[in-house]
């Protein structure tokens, strides 16, 4: 994520906007990938029969992939 100052310059917050893939530093390139290992084996982990790839199928990281599993299963002992 980069600042985007015209906004900040107005609202007084800094905002945010993702950067552009050319624009990625080789640390932002370490922690994308850190993301798509985390989503793979989420979705690996699934149960075939139970139809949760659809429920998740949207979340764009790992960390809104596991917050909607522990939202959809909560209360589960199987869980």
């Amino acid at each position: 994520m980069k600042p985007n100052l015209a906004v900040a310059v107005t609202s007084g917050e800094p905002q945010f906007h993702p950067k552009d893939r050319h624009e990625y530093t080789n640390e932002d390139k370490k922690k994308a990938n850190l993301d798509n290992v985390a989503k793979d084996i989420l979705f690996k982990t699934l149960d075939k029969d139970n139809n949760m790839f659809s429920k998740i199928k949207n979340c764009a990281t790992a960390k809104e992939i596991w917050e909607k599993l522990t939202q959809i299963c909560e209360g589960n002992n199987e869980t």
